[in-house]
């Protein structure tokens, strides 16, 4: 059984065209989902409606086999939380150790259970010298990092990120992805995010939904999307850096395996160095 599965979402907000138009989405246990897309193709709508959020028009968003309802509502945000791209949006309590306990506190958890939840999540994120600050005046990587210790604080099945890398300097960047990256095997935990930043992608996805206009165009590997440079040109996405090098390269006559993370395309330039020596 899936843990989340979108049959036939359709959505749209008042007096405008459909923003999703039968979109089937399905994520299991410990996966890592990118959904790419350029601006106005449905990502973000699409994360509201998996925790419930937003209802569909049409269609359903399965839970573990259940459609959402209202019934089942509280349980379905433990289970599923999402990490919005502005951290202003859920960064609001006057410490950001208050705001860690904020989710885990409305879960109705006793006091002692709260204050673990909040050590690990600070501990996870490095945020003990944040503690006592008020996230207002953090910067906004530091607010990043306090709305996802906030959401892990409820220790939820699925992580939703919303443009995670939107905000943060390069060092940011490479913290997070180290970060999301143990998510999986360490704590069982299902990533799905979006990215307009499609080079992040090899190094944060198993697989990837191509969204345009409301629709899932397409859906695969890493490989599978990122060999098809004419669907990322269709959809309004930049091939990325390294894909491009190497598919120059080798239409150079330079033989290069395949390759899609930093660690492959490395190892594609290695090899190819030692066989022409």
């Amino acid at each position: 059984m899936h843990i989340i599965e979108t049959r036939n979402l359709t959505f749209s907000y008042p007096d405008r065209p459909p923003a999703l138009r039968n979109v089937d989405f399905i994520a299991g246990r410990k996966s890592r989902i990118a959904v790419i897309g350029a601006n106005g193709a449905g990502k973000s709508t699409l994360f509201k409606h998996l925790n419930g959020l937003l209802r569909p028009t049409s269609g359903e968003v399965l839970i573990r086999g259940e459609p959402i309802t209202k019934s089942n509502l509280r349980e379905v945000r433990k289970m599923i939380g999402i990490v919005f791209q502005n951290p202003d949006d859920q960064v609001f309590s006057p410490t950001v150790e208050a705001d860690i306990a904020f989710g885990p506190t409305n879960l109705g958890l006793d006091e002692e259970t709260v204050r673990h939840r909040v050590e690990s999540a600070i501990r996870l994120l490095s945020l003990d010298a944040l503690r006592d600050r008020p996230p207002h005046h953090l910067s906004g990587g530091e607010k990043k990092r306090v709305a996802i210790a906030g959401i892990l604080a409820m220790e939820p099945q699925v992580l939703v990120l919303d443009e995670p890398t939107a905000g943060l300097d390069p060092q940011g960047v490479a913290d997070l992805i180290g970060f999301v990256n143990t998510l999986p095997e360490r704590f069982g935990m299902t990533v799905i995010f979006s990215t307009h930043h499609l080079d992040l992608v090899p190094e944060l996805a198993d697989y990837v939904y191509v969204m345009d206009s409301g629709e899932v165009v397409a859906h695969g590997t890493v490989p599978e999307i990122f060999s098809q440079a004419e669907l990322l040109e269709r959809t309004r996405l930049d091939v990325p850096t390294l894909q491009r090098l190497m598919r120059s390269l080798r239409g150079a006559g330079v033989p290069l395996a395949e390759g899609y993370s930093y660690d492959e395309v490395e190892a594609a330039f290695l090899d190819a160095y030692r066989g022409s020596q």
